[in-house]
């Protein structure tokens, strides 16, 4: 049995707080948002689960209430290439629930997440019925855009810390990713996953990006400061000379909060 039907089968009905967590919806009119409360669902989705997969139908306009994924793909080598993280409060493959077509991309689960789905039938009725839903989705096409440019762009980095300022800066978008706010809630680990680097390569780089002020690593979460500083990709000379010697700081520092995607048992613990 695929993991897609056996997410599909723990589908239910939203509380009213799942749904205070969908942006979207204070966009529509009372009738409008009655008839999308009636046709969302959710469910939990394991780690390693997909929540849709390449050359599958689309059924649901999928979104993320909790937890995180990755959108990624397998090149012609056999290779996973990801594309990006989805944090809480994204909505995703707007582009494909609207042209009907099969996707081109997987989704999966990092973490044990809390998936909403909207049918698409209804995503298409909120389409040709409601402004507010107009609007919004316009906003994540040009957003994506802008998006998957910057990913290309980071694709041909040379740069560690750079390409995770640039991984980190999509994350903390706060039109596709409204519920992040200032800190993200993501591991070593999981951010490697999505950058494409090693665990230490992407430990090394947030403590260069700290050192910067862009961002301040805390117990439970990594706090932005200055968004347009991660985004700037003029983030190159003077600052990987200041991450180098922030690196060579840190390797003689033991045990500092940086250090630790692990704690002394071995287990995984939360930077973000």
């Amino acid at each position: 049995m695929s993991q897609e039907v056996s997410l599909h089968q723990r589908r239910r009905p939203p509380t009213v707080h799942e749904l205070d967590g969908i942006p979207w919806l204070r966009l529509l009119n009372s009738s409008e948002r009655e008839r999308a409360m009636a046709s969302l669902v959710v469910g939990d989705a394991m780690r390693g689960d997909y929540v849709c997969r390449v050359g599958r139908p689309v059924t649901y306009w999928f979104g993320l209430v909790e937890g995180l994924l990755k959108m990624s793909a397998d090149n012609a080598d056999g290779l996973t290439m990801t594309f990006t993280g989805v944090p809480p409060g994204g909505w995703f493959g707007e582009g494909t629930a609207m042209k009907r077509e099969p996707y081109r991309y997987n989704i999966q689960a990092l973490r044990k997440s809390l998936v909403a789905g909207l049918p698409i039938d209804t995503f298409h009725w909120l389409l040709d019925h409601s402004i507010g839903f107009n609007r919004f989705v316009m906003n994540q096409l040009n957003e994506r855009l802008a998006q998957f440019i910057a990913a290309r762009e980071i694709d041909r980095m040379a740069n560690p810390d750079v390409r995770v300022a640039r991984s980190l800066a999509a994350l903390f978008n706060p039109v596709l990713y409204p519920a992040v706010g200032e800190v993200l809630r993501i591991t070593q680990q999981e951010l490697a996953y999505i950058v494409g680097l090693s665990r230490q390569r992407v430990n090394e780089a947030l403590a260069a990006l700290e050192a910067h002020k862009a961002i301040s690593v805390e117990y439970g979460g990594v706090r932005v400061l200055d968004l347009q500083a991660l985004r700037n990709s003029m983030f190159t000379q003077a600052q990987a000379a200041n991450g180098s010697a922030a690196r060579r700081s840190r390797r003689s520092t033991p045990a500092a909060v940086l250090d630790g995607a692990v704690d002394a048992s071995g287990a995984s613990i939360q930077i973000a």
